[in-house]
């Protein structure tokens, strides 16, 4: 079910108790053009407002949703240092709160190697690139907060000079570990770039006819996990996975399935600071997290329109 509302967020009913509040800030794609820059500043300056982001109080944790930088894909190393330079002093200069980071498809250098120019011997070719911005030694990572069990996965990897939305076996085995170590009281919240699981790609998908003449659609991979399948039979073992929030769509939805619910939560940029995309504004969602393992979202447009 899509959920495009806005507004506060949810207040606790009698009986939970919010433990953590959680600014979920995706798909920033800071850039050099557009005033970018000073939009992620806008942007963090909304979410540390008192009153501002939500009246009831300001997030424990920044979760940056991926796609950080506007891309380094398809860049050459000077250009991805400038974007990353440009990160890196925003968050410095405009933001007090924890910020913990998911990596996103144009976060990772040089995959298109020939618009970046890239032989990939390059010694931060790829994710290593992104981990060092990160400061961190593996693409992703688990932490406990507030009560909360948080996983932040790498859901990109590679195909062609492209990616495509999955996790490898390697790091599907440490999720199977890190979860398996988690009590079974303590809520889980998943953190990915690339949708677990979405309605959006059915939505943008394109008919075709199978032989025969019946109608079908062609989900492209790009646009949501390829092995949703696993990870839902892997949720399935662990009833303490609440949620899956994510970005990458820059849309805002909502669904509920099989006692997860999944969240995609918009994009900083919109429309890669151009405008509003499929009716999304510039924004971030607000993630509260409750000691009965139930959650709640709200998106928050912070008031930044296209420049440029």
């Amino acid at each position: 079910m899509a959920n495009p509302a806005t507004g506060p967020a949810a207040e606790a009913p009698a009986g939970r108790k919010r433990q953590l509040r959680v600014a979920h800030l995706t798909d920033i794609h800071v850039q050099p053009e557009l005033e970018a820059a000073r939009g992620l500043e806008a942007c963090f300056a909304h979410v540390q407002a008192p009153g501002e982001s939500v009246p009831d109080g300001p997030p424990d944790l920044v979760i940056t949703g991926g796609d950080t930088v506007m891309d380094a894909m398809d860049a050459d190393e000077a250009r991805t240092r400038l974007q990353w330079d440009l990160w890196r002093r925003a968050k410095a200069d405009h933001c007090s709160l924890d910020v913990r980071s998911v990596m996103g498809n144009h976060d990772v250098w040089g995959w298109g190697k020939s618009k970046a120019r890239t032989t990939g011997d390059e010694p931060l070719y790829g994710k290593r690139f992104a981990c060092e911005q990160f400061g961190r030694a593996l693409p992703y990572e688990s932490f406990d907060r507030g009560g909360w069990h948080i996983v932040l996965l790498d859901s990109t990897f590679p195909h062609a000079e492209s990616y495509i939305g999955r996790l490898d076996d390697g790091q599907f085995d440490w999720l199977t570990r890190d979860l398996d170590a988690v009590p079974a009281t303590t809520p889980v919240l998943i953190v990915s770039h690339i949708p677990i699981l979405s309605v959006f790609p059915l939505a943008a998908a394109t008919a075709r006819e199978e032989p025969g003449g019946r109608p079908t659609f062609q989900v492209s991979g790009q646009l949501v996990h390829t092995d949703h399948a696993r990870i839902q039979d892997l949720f399935v073992k662990h009833p303490n996975v609440k949620a899956c929030i994510s970005g990458h769509l820059h849309v805002v939805e909502q669904v509920d399935y099989a006692g997860v619910r999944y969240l995609c939560n918009g994009a900083v940029s919109a429309g890669w600071w151009r405008g509003q995309h499929r009716g999304t504004d510039f924004g971030y969602s607000v993630v509260d997290l409750f000691d009965d393992g139930t959650v709640e979202a709200r998106y928050v447009p912070y008031g930044w329109t296209a420049r440029g």
